[in-house]
């Protein structure tokens, strides 16, 4: 059994953490606020600081919000970089800058320690259901030594290429989903303001080209009025931001993620930013004046 750290214990920290204790693994756990119960009766040791799990654990993982939140985590007082070395590997399952993380990953490996970057991709749902797409960046050899632990959290598990590239194509699944959420939102809305009843449209539509999991999942919320957080609107956002600025820096234009930027600025400026980012409809129902279902 290996001894593995975790820092970051929120909708999906935490029961990605209890996945890998589960399995047997010593747990050494950190996280901004307390940790949760569960972890502590399973047998998760608490530690007061980032460097503390770093001193106890081989492995440790990172799932905290924001670029500036890993930044503090890995490089701030009491972080790990402090208490790193040869035979530890740092493990950044938050989705956050490709550029920082190319730049965090030169400066852990400049402690002796070893770097994958590792988004995921599915959710509180996925999280606990450990059915993740985990996206890896670093090098062949340490994604090898960590996939037994990346398989007790997730099933899509892929080695994209180096140090970067997973951050790189969890921006651009971002992407591919927030798009998809409002292309649903739309065909909803005017769905049900021309007068089809939208769930058994969403039914209809199941059955065809049309068809995706977005549809699936985000459309029933839509109708059912289901906006409780899986994954809130404020981090696809920080998500979206990351996209665009990433395509100014290349010369890229991305339109599309713009315009679902606004939608989901329109639907934080009207106190949904904590909600579940199917609740972008929102931002459409207001401009239709009409919402996909009554409440």
């Amino acid at each position: 059994m290996a001894k593995l750290g975790f820092i970051g214990l929120g909708i999906m920290g935490a029961p990605m953490a209890g996945h890998l204790r589960a399995a047997g693994h010593d747990l050494f756990v950190n996280t901004r606020s307390n940790v949760p119960q569960a972890l502590i009766d399973a047998g998760a040791v608490a530690c007061k600081t980032p460097a503390e799990v770093a001193k106890q654990a081989d492995v440790i993982f990172t799932m905290v919000p924001d670029t500036l939140d890993v930044a503090k985590v890995l490089f701030g007082d009491n972080g790990i970089a402090g208490a790193l070395g040869k035979g530890k590997t740092v493990v950044d399952m938050s989705s956050i800058s490709p550029i920082e993380t190319q730049d965090y990953a030169k400066r852990i490996e400049a402690t002796g320690a070893d770097w994958l970057d590792a988004p995921v991709s599915g959710g509180e749902v996925g999280a606990k259901a450990a059915s993740l797409t985990i996206m890896v960046g670093g090098k062949d050899e340490v994604f090898a030594r960590v996939q037994p632990l990346f398989a007790l959290m997730g099933k899509n598990i892929t080695h994209v290429g180096p140090a970067g590239a997973g951050q790189i194509t969890k921006v651009a699944n971002q992407i591919i989903v927030a798009l998809n959420i409002a292309a649903v939102g739309e065909a909803l809305v005017f769905a049900s303001k021309a007068g089809a009843d939208p769930a058994r449209v969403r039914q209809a539509l199941m059955g065809g080209f049309a068809a995706s999991r977005v549809l699936e999942v985000h459309g029933e919320r839509m109708i059912k009025r289901t906006f409780n957080p899986g994954f809130r609107i404020k981090l696809h956002q920080k998500d979206l931001n990351l996209a665009l600025q990433g395509a100014k820096a290349l010369g890229v234009s991305l339109p599309n993620t713009a315009m679902t930027a606004q939608l989901m600025q329109a639907c934080a400026a009207n106190g949904g930013e904590q909600l579940d980012h199917s609740a972008l409809v929102q931002a459409l129902e207001l401009m239709a004046a009409h919402p996909v279902a009554k409440a």
